[in-house]
């Protein structure tokens, strides 16, 4: 099956739409399983394509976002445009990817609110209306992923734990996956043990809000780390960010820039004793405390290897200080080394959990999100013919495979 997947995350940069063959073997369909006698998924990337948000909806987009007051009104334009955005994506990389001939579209849509409260998320919001990308694209629509896993007690964070599970069973050691976008999270498999994952803390998420005021929104990250291989880390600064208390909170656990916004790091500065730093000494601060809470996470689950992918990875500034958190530890390596791209990964792991649902499969990984049970994710919306279901296989895939297209 052809699917695109549609991602853009908490950074809300750009629009991702990744293409994929997708088809299972094994137990429920042609040729040898993954040694454990479920079928294997496998995956046969198509390609990407990518576009910025336009910047009327982006800005919107950026005034509606916590800790800013909205309005109704304004999430119907937002959740409108959003959808109209994604579905210019969608249809581009059918026509480029797929030759036309997509046959589902799985869309993450943007998160805009994640209610957690003392550990618990009680909801999630997702815009990006599904209606829009089916009658751009003619496919069937797997959308709001989250809701499902939340509703059945989990974090709705991170989907991905279940794709990463899939791609690292079989590695030696403790293998573990890692996302770098505006909010870190990782996924780590002990053999013979429980997996686990969790968001570990702000990716990129309060460098981005620091070089946008830095720089009056000149600048919307800090590029190729020039700022932080400029600067030094304030270590007053560094020790009062690591305060937090979300860092101690057991896991799951997930969050948001409904914690980690422009907002919270101007209070944390307003708080600290002493000399402001330096633009150049406060993103190096910001740059080591991403690398120091992901290094924080990784350690005590005794990680052997990890494998990069998001935004973050094209930062060597935060690469350079990730590596030194985890030296004796753990090799940073990235998800390429698994067969997928790191600019790609999310909106690839999309993909398939829009396959699974369409197929009647679980998408969520119990153990990692904290979920009563696993769960077929998502709402489906028709495209432009009569809606076919396929036959459920009679067990979910166990392991997922990458193959050269």
């Amino acid at each position: 099956m052809r699917v695109v997947g549609l991602m853009s995350g908490t950074s809300y940069d750009a629009i991702d739409a990744a293409a994929a063959d997708l088809e299972l073997s094994g137990a429920d369909g042609n040729g040898a399983g993954d040694g454990d006698g479920g079928p294997t998924l496998q995956l046969t990337p198509l390609g990407m394509v990518s576009e910025p948000y336009p910047d009327e909806v982006r800005g919107a987009l950026a005034a509606a976002l916590p800790p800013a007051r909205t309005t109704l009104a304004d999430v119907c334009r937002l959740d409108t445009r959003i959808g109209q955005a994604f579905a210019a994506v969608a249809a581009r990389a059918d026509r480029e990817l797929c030759g036309g001939r997509a046959e589902l579209v799985a869309s993450h849509g943007q998160t805009v609110f994640h209610w957690a409260d003392a550990g618990r998320v009680h909801g999630t919001l997702q815009l990006g209306e599904p209606a829009w990308i089916a009658e751009a694209t003619g496919c069937p629509v797997v959308s709001g992923f989250r809701p499902r896993d939340v509703a059945a007690g989990g974090q709705g964070a991170p989907l991905v734990s279940l794709v990463d599970l899939m791609l690292l069973r079989g590695r030696p050691g403790v293998p573990a996956a890692l996302n770098i976008g505006g909010i870190a999270n990782l996924t780590v498999l002990p053999p013979g043990g429980e997996p686990m994952a969790f968001d570990t803390g702000p990716g990129n998420a309060l460098v981005d809000a620091a070089v946008r005021d830095l720089t009056g929104g000149r600048l919307a990250y800090d590029e190729g780390g020039a700022l932080a291989a400029a600067g030094r880390v304030h270590e007053p600064l560094l020790e009062r960010l690591l305060a937090e208390p979300y860092y101690r909170l057991p896991p799951p656990r997930t969050t948001g820039k409904e914690l980690f916004h422009a907002g919270y790091l101007r209070a944390v500065l307003a708080g600290c004793a002493g000399p402001a730093p330096s633009p150049q000494d406060l993103v190096a601060t910001l740059t080591r405390l991403t690398a120091r809470t992901v290094a924080g996470a990784l350690r005590p689950l005794r990680a052997t290897e990890v494998f990069a992918s998001g935004g973050g990875v094209r930062n060597p500034v935060l690469m350079g200080m990730l590596r030194e958190e985890l030296a004796g530890c753990a090799a940073v390596r990235g998800s390429e080394e698994l067969g997928v791209p790191a600019a790609a990964k999310e909106a690839y792991a999309f993909a398939v959990l829009g396959y699974l649902t369409l197929h009647g499969l679980p998408g969520n990984a119990p153990g990692c999100t904290g979920a009563g049970g696993p769960r077929v994710l998502g709402s489906l919306t028709p495209g432009r013919l009569p809606l076919r279901l396929p036959e459920p296989p009679s067990r979910a895939p166990h392991a997922l495979v990458v193959r050269g297209p």
